[in-house]
């Protein structure tokens, strides 16, 4: 069992003060902080291995290749792929999307097909199905949520899964509502009617384990910087039989076998979809984050994160007025809340003063708040260095800006 409260120390970031106050960072949904493991792994890369990859014979070139590919072959046994082709490194779980959306998409959906997706997507796993849906002639379908609970209508999921539907994409963890869906189930119930499957991860990936064989998806999409990794890097998890049969997303150099002045023909994946110079450096420290994140556990840091958000839960509601948004029981590591007629980023802005980093706004979920009537909410968010006493701080500041605000 990690020493949750020594395990700060490993964070430089959060060893600082924030107008004079102990930083409490609480915005760990938006991005978490860098071990110094991931630190040191970055800097030692570009100290000692920094060569392009792929395309050199000499020893940077060589190091630097195998860092690359030993890179992917880790971040597949971090989230149980079958083979380390089946991992596309890409910018995040936005370009993991688009990328899926456009190639699988482009190849598959006719007019009158149906995407399938949920009230609660985060913009980016919305925004590419809505481009594809008009490039295609599909049709958008959405599983209802139920209301401020923040679960899924599962009610209407036999209803919703017509003949018509050739792809389900959906978040694992919500990341305004903190709900856990069930992948797994919603994957199998997928399967036996032929549709296709995309999860996003970005909110699940570095707070629990993530196994895409047990989970059954086709396709899984996350980004490092919210698992402790660094910004810029992520990855596309796809089962090799599909990624094989998609077409290239991007032209250029890296993804292809040969060119000629009318005619090219494309490497196997996954280099199919790494068009031009990788980002190589960031997926040395992606390797470094999952090694850092195994080494605490990933069970533990569910029960961690969870722990604490089921904490602040509770502890908000005793508040007067507050809102509270997900479900009160299993949950990730995050409280959306509206308090009271304050608005959001009016929160965001007093807890400031007081040392702690919340996120204000819609979180990307604009269709999310229109159904629940809300223009935007706060968040708090945790991660594997924060404590109980920082959410004594954060109910301290929200009782304070109450008092200003005269509720």
């Amino acid at each position: 069992m990690p020493s949750w409260k020594n395990i700060r120390n490993d964070f430089p970031a959060l060893n600082q003060l924030v107008n004079g106050k102990p930083l409490v960072y609480l915005d760990n949904a938006a991005t978490a902080q860098k071990p110094r493991a991931v630190i040191d792994a970055l800097t030692r890369f570009y100290e000692r291995d920094n060569a392009n990859v792929h395309r050199g014979l000499h020893a940077l070139s060589m190091r630097a290749t195998s860092a690359y590919e030993g890179a992917r072959a880790r971040v597949a046994k971090f989230v149980n792929a079958a083979a380390p082709e089946e991992i596309v490194f890409t910018r995040g779980t936005t370009e993991s999307i688009n990328l899926v959306a456009a190639s699988w998409g482009g190849a598959n959906l006719r007019p009158g097909d149906v995407i399938l997706l949920t009230e609660m997507e985060h913009h980016s796993n919305l925004v590419p199905w809505q481009l594809v849906a008009k490039r295609t002639g599909a049709i958008l379908r959405y599983i209802p949520v139920t209301g401020d609970d923040g679960l899924l209508d599962l009610r209407q999921l036999d209803r919703l899964l017509t003949p018509e539907v050739k792809l389900f994409a959906f978040t694992h963890i919500s990341n305004t509502l903190g709900t856990i869906n069930p992948v797994a189930e919603l994957c199998a119930r997928a399967r036996k009617a032929g549709i296709v499957t995309v999860v996003d991860a970005a909110q699940s990936i570095g707070h629990m384990p993530v196994d895409v064989q047990a989970i059954g998806c086709d396709f899984l999409a996350f980004s490092g910087h919210k698992m402790a990794g660094v910004t810029g890097i992520g990855a596309l998890y796809g089962r090799r039989a599909l990624l094989d049969a998609m077409p290239p997303w991007q032209g250029g150099g890296g993804m292809i076998a040969s060119v000629d002045l009318y005619e090219s023909r494309w490497k196997p994946a996954p280099e199919r979809f790494e068009a031009g110079t990788p980002n190589f450096a960031d997926a040395v420290a992606l390797s470094a984050a999952c090694d850092y994140l195994d080494g605490l556990g990933r069970a533990e840091i569910q029960r961690h994160d969870g722990d604490l958000a089921r904490q602040a839960y509770a502890r908000l509601g005793e508040l007067p007025g507050i809102r509270l948004l997900g479900p009160p029981g299993e949950r990730g590591g995050l409280v959306s809340f509206a308090l009271g007629d304050v608005h959001a980023h009016d929160v965001v802005t007093f807890a400031d003063e007081d040392g702690i980093a919340l996120r204000g706004g819609h979180h990307c979920n604009q269709p999310l708040m229109k159904k629940l009537g809300l223009t935007s909410t706060a968040r708090a968010s945790f991660y594997v260095y924060n404590t109980p006493e920082e959410i004594d701080v954060l109910i301290a500041s929200l009782k304070r800006i109450q008092k200003f605000f005269g509720g």
